[in-house]
């Protein structure tokens, strides 16, 4: 199993009580069998349940005990590429098309969110996306005209208003309205629990290490402990860990990042409707608070996918992020309580690889790669739903993983 996080995460201690799901232990035959048990594959096996699919989940390890317990929590229809760019590399029609879905994604991991039983830390944020240096206020600008021009709820700043709302002053700064944050772990078990309630059939402990199709077209797995499911469908939700798929379909590259969350603030009043805040540098800093008062920063991203083991240098890096977090916030002087390094996964053309695979027969992959994961993951939920059961999606030729542009890059 591949290491995916080292140091101290704190989503894990925001629920005391996870529902323990049994190993698989006899044979089974469904519809659709879902290969991981984190954001996208929890989000995809509730979505198809509700679809009327009977789905098992098969997770190696437990719920939410991945890459989920080191995500962020930022949801916005923005991405790692701008629009503007994202134009340029597949044409105006689908970066738009691309870009509302991801809107559409956020409304939709909201009323997600809202049907649950539990509170998941679903709120409304504006994010706040500024220059980090004013050689990139001309694209800052540029962009802003593109996401105006799709029709999103958008405003730019000047140095003065985001003087006036914020304790530091940037050269400029777009300013989106209908991005939200939320505490992954719980949302990502609030959706487990109900979509076993609904009738998914979740295993964890289970790690599949053989995948054979019959004459027939039909799919059997096999787990390490000799057991096997037979189902028509398979979806691969198995966040950075496609090995089999690496120089064959998938071309993306594995760094890693960091990430602090502090102690309570004893004063967040300056920070303006607990925006999301991040820049145009790239790698990027992003931060955003937390419901009990914390603030959460990530970044200084590097081109390798080892978290950092070594506790004296991963320090290092969060008194980094803390500096970075107190020149723009001086008042903020709650120190580091919770600390990781984590593996971060993004494709070469800065899309998702969500879809069929071309030469396998009714198996799927849902690889949210990139900054927007869980968006990923819900717009996944829904254009796998639309494959399996026959129908098409608007989507689909953007971020299949055949996609045309991946054959520059």
């Amino acid at each position: 199993m591949k290491e995916l996080y080292t140091g101290k995460l704190y989503w894990p201690v925001t629920l005391n009580d996870t529902r323990e799901y049994p190993p698989l232990r006899d044979n089974k035959k469904v519809q659709v069998a879902v290969i991981g048990g984190g954001m996208s594959g929890a989000i995809c096996a509730a979505e198809l349940v509700k679809s009327g699919l009977s789905t098992v989940l098969l997770e190696r390890g437990q719920v939410a005990g991945g890459s989920t317990s080191a995500n962020t929590g930022l949801l916005q229809f923005c991405n790692d590429i701008m629009l503007c760019d994202l134009i340029d590399q597949i044409g105006e029609r689908d970066a738009q098309t691309f870009y509302k879905a991801c809107k559409v994604a956020v409304e939709s991991l909201e009323k997600t969110a809202s049907s649950l039983s539990v509170d998941v830390g679903f709120k409304r944020r504006s994010s706040l996306y500024y220059a980090s240096t004013e050689q990139e206020l001309p694209k800052l600008k540029k962009e802003y005209a593109a996401l105006k021009a799709c029709g999103f709820d958008v405003e730019f700043w000047s140095p003065e208003q985001i003087e006036s709302h914020f304790p530091f002053r940037k050269s400029g700064a777009i300013v989106t309205h209908g991005d939200a944050e939320i505490n992954p772990f719980q949302f990502v078990n609030g959706v487990a629990d109900a979509a076993a309630n609904a009738g998914l059939d979740i295993h964890e402990n289970t790690d599949i290490i053989a995948h054979d199709t019959l004459p027939s077209g039909l799919h059997v797995l096999r787990t390490a402990e000799g057991f096997e499911i037979e189902a028509e469908h398979v979806v691969y939700a198995v966040g950075y860990e496609p090995e089999e798929l690496k120089g064959r379909l998938i071309k993306a590259n594995l760094n890693r990042s960091f990430v602090i969350v502090t102690e309570i603030q004893k004063n967040l009043q300056s920070w303006h409707e607990h925006c999301l805040v991040w820049e145009t540098a790239r790698p990027y800093l992003y931060m955003r608070t937390t419901l009990d008062g914390r603030v959460i920063v990530g970044g200084l991203d590097e081109e390798t996918e080892q978290p950092i083991h070594s506790d004296k240098v991963r320090r290092k890096h969060s008194e980094k992020l803390l500096d970075q977090l107190k020149a723009l916030f001086p008042q903020l002087q709650a120190p580091v309580e919770f600390e990781w390094s984590a593996t971060f996964g993004e494709s070469r053309d800065n899309l998702p690889f969500i879809g069929a695979d071309p030469t396998w027969s009714n198996v799927y992959y849902c690889l949210g790669y990139g900054g927007n994961g869980t968006v990923y993951s819900m717009i996944a939920a829904g254009l796998l739903g639309c494959l399996i059961h026959g129908e098409t999606h608007p989507l689909v030729d953007i971020i299949k993983l055949e996609r045309p542009s991946l054959t520059s890059v």
